[in-house]
């Protein structure tokens, strides 16, 4: 029988051409392989998407010619899946790029590291391959503590960042609380379910509103979207840290945003408010109301409207 979520990618594959953007892979070290999503007038050779991996730029890449945008991926399913209402109205005005995080899509290494801040060292050198100088960073969940890292860790690189339902680092005591709060026992039975009933349950607390999907349309997008099972568990050890080993890093970027769901039941909103008092000064936070965790698909054209209103005032400051 033919899987109903397989046959709708090489769709979506098609969209992100129409709205300006095409796969290619980019070699970050020997055994390190990330996808990206980059602009399509940045490829020169569209046909050859290999890159030199001793050389410190791709040779096949030109440099983005507008404001670069990073979209980063939660945990849940891969880049375009998880932008893929946001791609096609940030392209005309900016240059977008959507990584797949190791071990979600085409990405893969054959190293033991499996922290954010490996994560974000990865999407670092993989950007500055494909001519990245600077760039406004916006991450969801997962993808949101790997954005963190990677201001922490890089401040000339990310300018500016904008955060959905996420956290600076999963201490040991926001994950219990969280998981205790859902009703699950580990971040594994939450966010790697294995049966048509967990992934319902993921979904019933991670959106305001309620999704009916045939228990075929479940198993199908267990099937494509769940791979890498053993890999991406280890993530998720490896994302933990101990609440004595947490230190507020001092970010050096210009701003940073906290664009939430009102009704996030993984994050909730008052995680956004001890955030922007964490950070201080640059930060600012933002609520969407009827949306839950997956505030971005549930209601992309208000999540959408309120980021490009943030990306609009940091060119206007720039301006002036």
């Amino acid at each position: 029988m033919v899987n109903v979520v397989a046959i709708q990618q090489p769709l979506l594959h098609f969209l992100m051409k129409m709205a300006g953007v095409k796969k290619h892979l980019v070699q970050i070290n020997p055994g390190t392989v990330m996808n990206f999503w980059i602009p399509s007038e940045t490829l020169n050779n569209p046909k050859n998407n290999k890159t030199n991996p001793t050389s410190e730029t791709d040779s096949n890449v030109a440099r983005p010619n507008k404001p670069v945008i990073v979209l980063i991926h939660g945990f849940a399913a891969e880049g375009i899946v998880t932008w893929q209402f946001q791609i096609g109205s940030l392209t005309k005005k900016y240059s977008v790029y959507v990584p797949d995080l190791l071990f979600f899509g085409d990405s893969i290494s054959d190293s033991p590291d499996r922290s954010p801040a490996f994560q974000a060292e990865c999407v670092v050198k993989g950007l500055e391959k494909l001519g990245v100088e600077r760039c406004t960073v916006v991450g969801f969940s997962y993808g949101g503590m790997v954005a963190f890292k990677m201001a922490e860790m890089y401040p000339e690189f990310v300018e500016n960042m904008v955060v959905s339902g996420s956290v600076l680092a999963m201490t040991d005591s926001i994950s219990d609380a969280t998981l205790e709060s859902l009703g699950f026992g580990s971040s594994s039975e939450l966010l790697l379910p294995t049966s048509v009933e967990g992934l319902k349950a993921l979904f019933s607390v991670a959106a305001y509103t309620k999704f009916w999907f045939p228990n075929r349309v479940y198993k199908d997008y267990l099937e494509v979207m769940f791979n890498n099972r053993k890999e991406r568990a280890e993530l998720l050890e490896g994302l933990i840290v101990s609440n004595k080993d947490t230190i507020v890093p001092i970010f050096n970027q210009k701003r940073i945003h906290l664009l939430w769901g009102a009704d996030d039941q993984i994050f909730k909103f008052e995680l956004a408010k001890n955030m922007k008092e964490q950070l201080g000064e640059m930060a600012t936070y933002e609520s969407i109301e009827k949306a839950g965790h997956l505030v971005h698909l549930e209601r992309p054209c208000v999540y959408n409207k309120c980021l490009k209103q943030f990306l609009d005032s940091l060119q206007n400051t720039h301006a002036q």
